[in-house]
């Protein structure tokens, strides 16, 4: 299960997160963080709801012929998952998985608001919660030019991990944090 604590963030990242919820507040938004830290199994969860059998085992292979058998293990563990298409991340590749993402919904009238098109006062939360990440020098799934995140904001611009790190060096990572 995810993390709703901004405590779960990298150190550097916490402040930023705080000052980007308390900018888009006094701009009359209120986002609520719902999920900052996320385990490689629930990564692996929002991986596979939207995929066929076939992508998933496809996948898996790829993974373990890579040197990341613990990473094929998080989506093979989760057993099948159906919903929408929330992530093109699998396990590990994730900013959320290393604590340098989080993704709010916008509360309106007391309840989750998830349009990004609907506006109060003239404003859409999710446009405001974007713009205001970007005037910080965070990156705004919101604002990117494929597969929209609205919700999701990370410290980093790079897309994931392994601009970073080697697979084999993610799976180990990821198998000593959230391995048991």
């Amino acid at each position: 299960m995810a993390s709703r604590k901004i405590e779960d963030l990298v150190a550097e990242f916490q402040p930023k997160a705080r000052t980007l919820i308390a900018n888009c507040l006094a701009r009359g938004i209120e986002m609520r963080p719902y999920e900052t830290l996320r385990d490689p199994f629930e990564q692996g969860k929002l991986w596979r709801q939207s995929r066929t059998k076939e992508r998933v085992r496809s996948k898996i292979r790829e993974l373990q012929n890579n040197g990341a058998p613990f990473l094929a293990f998080c989506i093979e563990s989760v057993g099948p998952q159906s919903g929408k298409h929330v992530t093109n991340s699998v396990p590990g590749l994730s900013w959320h998985q290393w604590g340098e993402a989080f993704d709010s919904f916008w509360v309106v009238d007391n309840d989750a608001e998830w349009s990004t098109e609907i506006k109060i006062n003239g404003l859409n939360g999710y446009h405001v919660y974007a713009e205001e990440a970007k005037k910080m020098g965070l990156t705004a799934g919101g604002l990117w030019t494929s597969f929209k995140d609205w919700p999701h904001i990370q410290l980093t611009p790079d897309s994931g991990p392994d601009k970073h790190k080697s697979l084999e060096e993610i799976d180990q990572i990821m198998k000593e944090r959230f391995g048991s």
